[in-house]
């Protein structure tokens, strides 16, 4: 979708970090955008801003955990922006801890959000797109998908997960006008989680490298605009491991070690109290 003036766009979880500078960077565009998240107020000051760029914008809040409520949520964007252009499946649920400290509840609900959702999101706006002759889905998924760190396992594996359902969509649709994309920032300073941990003192090394919002934002824009596949944001060289990792697994495991991302992430679990007690 080269051209985006005049659009309209539901981005998730927009409520903070990443999807607040997606939304601007989409309304900075021309695109008129319908925000959804949890927190109503911080929707509400984001929507000021938006319309502050010359664009429509609304809040349609909404809780992602509620999965009988998403084909609502479709129905209440269109209604406040029109038919949708553009989707970014962007909000996700971290839970750094140890894999076995994690109750049920807890790795369902990181499904439901951070999987379920998107799937269920989709498929609801996906006709209305194919009807309309245009549109562009973007699953905003994680370097941890690509290289699954150490007490990470539900968010890798869910966040994987959009990395494959882009690849299918894009194959089962080839031929039609809607354009699918999957993007993968690193670590992301600035905002989000791994602004929290750098507060308390935990960063990643400097062959993990960091990216930015703004950066991660921009990335999203062009993929829409090229109908990307893939595309990987991170403030490191990371390409080289991620195609050692699919020619010499083993030997991409023991390089990505060294990357120092189990320690931070072991830390972080043992300040949260998730770790086994016998380490």
């Amino acid at each position: 979708m080269k051209h985006l003036h005049g659009r309209t766009a539901l981005v998730t979880g927009a409520s903070g970090g990443l999807g607040r500078v997606v939304a601007r960077a989409l309304a900075r565009e021309g695109v008129a955008v319908a925000v959804s998240g949890r927190r109503e107020d911080r929707l509400a000051e984001l929507v000021v801003e938006l319309r502050a760029l010359g664009v429509r914008a609304e809040a349609v809040p909404g809780d992602l955990n509620r999965l009988d409520l998403l084909d609502a949520l479709i129905e209440r964007a269109e209604a406040a922006v029109g038919p949708l252009d553009v989707l970014v499946n962007n909000a996700g649920v971290e839970n750094v801890s140890a894999f076995t400290r994690l109750d049920p509840a807890e790795l369902t609900a990181m499904v439901d959000v951070n999987l379920t959702a998107p799937l269920l999101l989709t498929r609801r706006a996906l006709p209305g797109m194919l009807d309309r002759g245009r549109g562009h889905v973007v699953f905003v998924s994680s370097l941890a998908a690509k290289i699954g760190p150490a007490y990470c396992a539900p968010y890798a594996a869910t966040k994987a997960g959009l990395i494959g359902l882009t690849q299918s969509l894009r194959a089962e649709y080839a031929g039609a006008p809607v354009g699918f994309s999957v993007v993968c920032p690193g670590f992301i300073a600035g905002d989000g989680m791994y602004q929290r941990m750098t507060e308390r003192g935990i960063r990643a090394g400097r062959m993990a490298g960091e990216t930015s919002t703004d950066k991660v934002a921009a990335t999203v824009i062009r993929a829409i605009r090229r109908d990307l596949p893939e595309v990987v944001e991170s403030g490191a060289p990371i390409r080289p491991l991620l195609a050692l990792a699919q020619i010499a697994p083993g030997l991409a495991e023991r390089v990505a070690a060294r990357f120092g991302a189990t320690a931070m992430f072991r830390r972080l679990s043992e300040d949260r109290g998730r770790v086994e007690p016998d380490g």
